[in-house]
């Protein structure tokens, strides 16, 4: 599996590091020989050190989401990470998602465990790629799928979610051609819920959800025929055909606390996610091979050495998040903006579990 491309790292994260922790180990690889209950330990101190807010994707290993303060999907933890106090944002996740953060808390120093985990999907179009491909249809609206870079948000008319997708495209008249980056099949998705025949899709994937085939979900329901099919919209069209519910990971979470019986065509750290969250309900990944490797690069010990050494930290330059900020602004006026979690969903914050999100994945 290719990498993405590195974020931009500021100058400190290059060269010698300004707020070293006196006690810090030199490589992540040493600090990989502590035990657990160590890492946590110098996680929880550090970041009480540096006024720092840890952000865990729903797709993360389960010991890095049980040392994040929020969880849930990366557009609803970069919200709420700019709603707090922190000086410093650590997203646990994959690059762009961080960027969003950044977009959002221009004045926070956000950082990454490891710059090399990126998503594949967002690479599939660059800001170069989206102008000539505005250049070649004049007039059109661009929708930017979150999963995207922040060049990329930059050149878009506003952005979209798994969750809004639908809701976005449907504030765009009827006859103006939509550019829909970078995935194909939430494109396709959001074409059959509007009946609009004039997106323009970007031919762009998310190898996880891209890859789940029709005989795993037929094995899946044989051996849990009392279990619900919830599917997310990343998915190809023949699989959407056949779920119960078609979702973000957020909605994922929301059936989680209705139904006894799931089984989720997501990736498989929202499964763990869940399992851990309720032990005596059933939670069936549709494929076992639903794993995102990028996602899975972030790692306590690399979390340990993030947080010691302030590294890797993600830089913008002011006009693309300026214009990348806009693109995210329209979303949320359309959506009705970002609210306070209620007294319920703090609860399960406080579990270990976010029941809304915006999607990302």
């Amino acid at each position: 599996m290719a990498h993405s491309p590195l974020p931009v790292l500021s100058p400190t994260a290059r060269g010698p590091v300004s707020g070293l922790a006196p006690d810090a180990l030199p490589t992540p690889l040493d600090y990989a020989a502590l035990s657990r209950t160590e890492l946590e330990e110098r996680i929880r101190a550090r970041k009480s050190e540096l006024n720092a807010v840890i952000l865990g994707h729903n797709y993360q290993r389960v010991e890095i989401q049980a040392v994040s303060d929020l969880l849930g999907d990366s557009l609803a933890l970069s919200q709420e990470a700019a709603d707090t106090d922190a000086d410093v944002i650590v997203f646990c996740g994959v690059h762009f998602m961080a960027e969003t953060a950044k977009v959002l808390s221009p004045g926070k120093t956000v950082l990454m465990p490891d710059s090399r985990a990126g998503c594949p999907m967002a690479d599939f179009v660059t800001g170069e790629a989206l102008r000539r491909m505005k250049e070649a249809h004049p007039g059109a609206a661009v929708v930017a799928y979150v999963n995207s870079t922040a060049e990329v948000k930059a050149e878009a008319d506003i952005c979209c979610t798994s969750s809004n997708a639908v809701e976005v495209v449907r504030s765009i008249p009827e006859d103006q051609t939509i550019l829909f980056v970078p995935d194909r099949n939430l494109a396709r998705y959001v074409e059959e819920q509007t009946g609009r025949d004039n997106i323009v899709a970007w031919d762009g994937y998310c190898y996880v959800h891209d890859d789940l085939v029709l005989d795993e979900l037929d094995a899946a329901r044989k051996r849990y025929p009392e279990a619900r099919v919830v599917i997310h919209p990343e998915a190809r069209d023949d699989l959407l055909a056949e779920a119960d519910e078609v979702t973000s990971t957020g909605g994922m979470v929301r059936l989680a606390q209705e139904h006894d019986a799931l089984i989720l065509g997501t990736e498989r750290g929202l499964v763990d996610q869940l399992r851990e969250r309720y032990p005596e309900k059933t939670f069936v990944p549709l494929s076992g091979a639903a794993v995102c490797g990028n996602m899975k690069l972030n790692t306590l010990s690399k979390l340990a050495w993030c947080l010691d050494h302030r590294q890797h930290e993600v830089v913008l330059d002011e006009d693309i998040r300026r214009r990348a900020e806009d693109a995210l602004r329209k979303m949320l006026a359309i959506s009705g903006g970002w609210t306070a979690p209620s007294a319920e969903e703090e609860e399960l914050e406080l579990a270990g579990v976010r029941p809304k999100g915006c999607g990302c994945a």
